[in-house]
């Protein structure tokens, strides 16, 4: 907390200030609370401003004459605030406005580059595109899709997609990359004339986007999606981590605005210095509570995962697999269950590994499973397991709950935005990373007792029940590109305005008195 003694104020300010024209300067330092209008002071107790404000409260930021902001940290009453806490903050923390109604209603043009492709890489990633793709449609919008070309449909609910030649990433070969940076691709987007770029990241087509949206002077958005620095002390050398940091630092600050997936990668990222904190916004959760529903319960689908032993305690993981995700936990896990059947349903890099790793046990690998088979898939399971560190939120989660499948999962990343602390052992639990024995005592418990498993499968698909797309779209289209739209037009003002104020004062256009 900071002391002021003689400070100045200026509310007459623009969004996202306060629109007021009172002044308020100090004048003396009481110890006891002191009542003005319009004249003020800051002092160590509690203030009371009588000054006439909008019913809005409490009050966020207002401006001192120096680029230093005084944050009031707690304020009471809609006209008359007592200021209990004034804090010293930057400028970062200046919140964007809203775009005024008229501008919400009018359809944008959104261009999004997605790596890899929502259209053929198995994960939650792929059904949060694909939604966010489905709901932008309906609202109205035009879409262009831009992505790495493997599978890539002509359109996608009337969003045209444009698959761009992609490169297998160097350490994870059934991952593709590209820089989508092509003259047939930017002549494409110039032609669309986008009123705003959505790029995935970290990839190397976030490069590509960023070009674009330089060249052809447009607000881009970057939404984090996979925790590299995460991945790379698995798949290569450790010295890496700190260059892949500078590499996402150089990317967010770029961008207007980064949305991420959950609140714990969220802090990762400002304590990297990735992004500013005013410039961070959460993608929310969201499920197809329709898609992924008890009612697709299949005895022919469970027959399958099981191996034809149906009426065996089933686990089951959904995902992409990979060495990230720290499935060979679940070896372990399931030699002290040895009652218990494990499904794998997805595909990766490392399933040729873990089917190894797992042969002679009782393990189905499914593949790819995609439409109805997947939602049956889930449903026909006893308990879904997930022993990733590296989730930034897990989505297969969700999907899970939404079957009605009590979940286990590793504390770690942003499964405990899924299941809180507050939930835990009334929607799923939660196992100390790369603890066997925690898992295995969690597993046990749910496979074990069926009216356990039955509570807790019917309280997570409740809970599910509060996640849906539309909103987690219209809150992205309406709120967080119109904030990116704002810090855009906010970096332009400072670039071009001395310009603007230079050009007046060395060319002055004459005034004509008629």
């Amino acid at each position: 907390m900071m002391t002021l003694s003689s400070l100045s104020i200026n509310l007459s300010l623009t969004p996202p200030f306060l629109p007021s024209t009172t002044t308020c300067s100090s004048s003396s330092s009481s110890s006891s609370a002191t009542t003005c209008s319009p004249r003020c002071s800051f002092v160590n107790s509690p203030v009371s401003l009588g000054v006439s404000c909008p019913q809005r409260s409490p009050i966020s930021l207002i401006r001192k004459k120096s680029k230093l902001l005084c944050e009031v940290v707690s304020a009471s009453g809609s006209n008359d605030m007592t200021i209990t806490e004034v804090r010293e903050e930057d400028e970062s923390e200046i919140e964007a406005p809203l775009l005024d109604p008229e501008s919400l209603s009018k359809p944008r043009r959104i261009a999004l580059f997605v790596e890899p492709s929502p259209f053929a890489y198995v994960s939650g990633y792929k059904n949060r595109f694909q939604n966010f793709i489905r709901y932008l449609r309906e609202m109205g919008d035009e879409v262009i899709v831009v992505t790495t070309h493997e599978g890539v449909p002509e359109e996608f609910y009337g969003a045209r997609v444009i698959g761009s030649r992609s490169f297998p990433c160097p350490y994870y070969q059934k991952v593709p990359l590209s820089l989508a940076l092509s003259p047939r691709i930017i002549s494409e987007i110039a032609r669309f004339k986008p009123d705003i770029i959505h790029a995935s990241s970290p990839g190397i087509m976030v490069f590509g986007a960023l070009a674009i949206a330089k060249l052809l002077s447009v607000p881009i958005v970057m939404s984090y999606h996979t925790h590299v620095p995460v991945y790379i002390p698995r798949y290569t050398f450790s010295w890496l981590v700190q260059p892949m940091w500078s590499v996402i630092r150089f990317l967010h600050r770029a961008a207007d605005l980064t949305l991420v997936p959950s609140a714990a990668i969220g802090k990762d990222l400002i304590a990297a210095g990735a992004t500013a904190a005013n410039q961070l916004r959460l993608w929310n959760k969201g499920v197809d509570s329709e898609s992924f529903n008890p009612r697709f319960r299949c005895q022919e689908m469970r027959i399958r995962l099981s191996n034809g032993e149906p009426e065996k305690p089933l686990v089951i993981h959904v995902g992409r697999i990979g060495v990230e995700k720290s499935l060979e936990l679940l070896k372990s896990v399931m030699d002290k269950l040895p009652e218990a059947r494990i499904a794998f349903i997805g595909d990766g890099p490392y399933r040729e590994d873990l089917e190894k790793l797992f042969a002679g046990m009782p393990a189905v690998f499914t593949g790819m499973l995609q439409g109805e088979e997947l939602s049956q898939a889930y449903a026909s399971g006893d308990v879904f397991v997930m022993p990733s560190e590296s989730e930034t939120l897990g989505l297969v989660v969700l999907e899970a709950m939404a079957s009605g499948l009590p979940v286990v999962a590793a504390r770690a990343g942003g499964i405990p935005d899924i299941i809180p602390e507050d939930q835990e052992g009334k929607t799923g639990f939660l196992f100390n990373p790369g603890d066997v024995e925690d898992c295995v005592t969690k597993l046990r418990t749910l496979l074990h007792d069926c009216e356990t498993r039955e509570i807790i499968g019917k309280a997570a698909r409740e809970e599910t029940e509060k996640y849906d797309w539309r909103a987690a779209t219209t809150k992205i289209r309406n709120e967080q590109y119109s904030a990116a739209i704002w810090f855009w037009r906010k970096k332009k003002a400072q670039v071009f305005g001395p310009v603007s104020w230079l050009v007046k004062r060395l060319f002055p256009v004459p005034e004509f008195n008629v």
